[in-house]
């Protein structure tokens, strides 16, 4: 069965302005297009539609998601599984977080008692399994399971104070960033130095035994990954290169 544009639109809930663009990137062209200038999409279409609307669900940019099923060895049956070990996570973390909230209205209320690690724990979890979601097979393939084991861990250890320092430390650096970025400020002033040395210290939190070379290697990764890129970019452009070029130039190896 063939759908025009408007036709498709309607089935998956997207404007048929999305599918148009969809089609001026290259993400998902038509299976043909009529004399008329009519789109028409089949059943493969369909599928990889199916397949661009799970991955958006799932907070991916539009470019990872091309490279994505464009791959020669795209497979629409793995990719699913994929989702639905990605989707039963995210339910999990849910869950933990809907009890937690249940539990902090409970003691509120005089019914029951949380303890302060108790607050945190859902807060904890939760940052970790979307870091392994979202960056997981990355990270693992470049420093091993023993670095992003031992980084979880460490997550998860830390205490109230530690783990709301860490949050406010990378709260802070993104907001240097940003007015570094807006002023003009280059990565090589003093601002740069002080960034560079915060994101130093924002680590330390985490990595077992912090390393200069991983810190400018994880800095490049800012820059060509563009889930990480996004991150940093996303109130303003230039960040993540701003901060891979301050560490670049200010942490010594």
């Amino acid at each position: 069965m063939e759908y025009n544009t408007h036709e498709l639109s309607r089935l998956a809930g997207i404007s048929a302005r999305t599918l148009r663009y969809y089609d001026e990137i290259g993400l998902l062209r038509p299976c043909r297009t009529a004399e008329s200038g009519y789109r028409f999409y089949g059943e493969k279409e369909v599928e990889l539609l199916q397949q661009i609307l799970f991955y958006r669900e799932r907070g991916l940019e539009l470019g990872t998601i091309q490279e994505i099923i464009c791959q020669p060895d795209f497979d629409i049956l793995e990719a699913l599984d994929g989702h639905l070990s990605a989707l039963i996570q995210q339910k999990e973390r849910l869950d933990t977080l809907i009890q937690t909230v249940k539990l902090t209205i409970a003691t509120m209320k005089g019914e029951s008692k949380m303890d302060d690690t108790m607050k945190f724990e859902a807060f904890k979890n939760d940052l970790v399994d979307k870091n392994e979601q979202t960056y997981g097979k990355e990270i693992r393939e470049k420093y091993g399971d023993e670095e992003v084991n031992s980084y979880n861990q460490k997550i998860l250890g830390l205490s109230e104070k530690e783990y709301e320092q860490f949050r406010d430390l990378e709260t802070a650096i993104r907001k240097r960033l940003e007015e570094a970025v807006r002023s003009g400020i280059k990565p090589e002033s003093e601002a740069g130095r002080e960034t560079a040395f915060l994101h130093r210290d924002w680590l330390s939190y985490t990595w077992k035994k912090y390393s200069p070379r991983m810190h400018k290697s994880l800095t490049d990764m800012y820059v060509l990954d563009e889930r990480f890129k996004d991150y940093y970019d996303r109130e303003v452009k230039g960040c993540a290169d701003f901060l891979m070029r301050a560490v670049k130039y200010w942490i010594e190896d």
